[in-house]
């Protein structure tokens, strides 16, 4: 456990795929209940007394997918932002700034600087997503 201030930087891979805003409204909160519980339990790893304040926050999502993706790549972003409420910030008017990418089975891709989650990552069978945040 590190002692630190805040919960932030908060990173964790939620092993699934993620839902489009325009999902039916069970799977939109199957795959909520499952990027809560991903962030709650890498919270109790990593700093269970972090605290949320209200920062600005930047969000990274990085989606691996097993298959090419259907659907435009914003329409992911929404289910995880409200996911992520009173558990990664207070609000999700806290998040200044969004970075999402998707890689797709037989393309390349490299990372430099690459943090431990992100490594594990990498190590895990699509489909999964990797979700950070971090103060701006």
């Amino acid at each position: 456990m590190t002692e630190q201030e805040t919960l932030y930087p908060l990173e964790f891979i939620v092993p699934s795929t993620p839902v489009s805003l325009q999902a039916s409204s069970r799977s939109k909160e199957r795959w909520k209940s499952a990027v809560r519980e991903a962030a709650r339990e890498r919270i109790r790893e990593t700093d269970p007394l972090g605290f949320l304040d209200r920062r600005p926050l930047s969000l990274t999502i990085y989606y691996f997918s097993a298959l090419p993706m259907e659907g435009d790549i914003d329409n992911i972003v929404k289910p995880i932002m409200d996911a992520l409420i009173h558990v990664a910030c207070m609000t999700d008017n806290d998040v200044e700034r969004v970075v999402v990418q998707k890689f797709e089975p037989e393309v390349g891709r490299a990372f430099t600087d690459t943090s431990a989650q992100l490594v594990a990552a990498l190590d895990v069978p699509p489909p999964l997503s990797t979700l950070g945040s971090t103060t701006t």
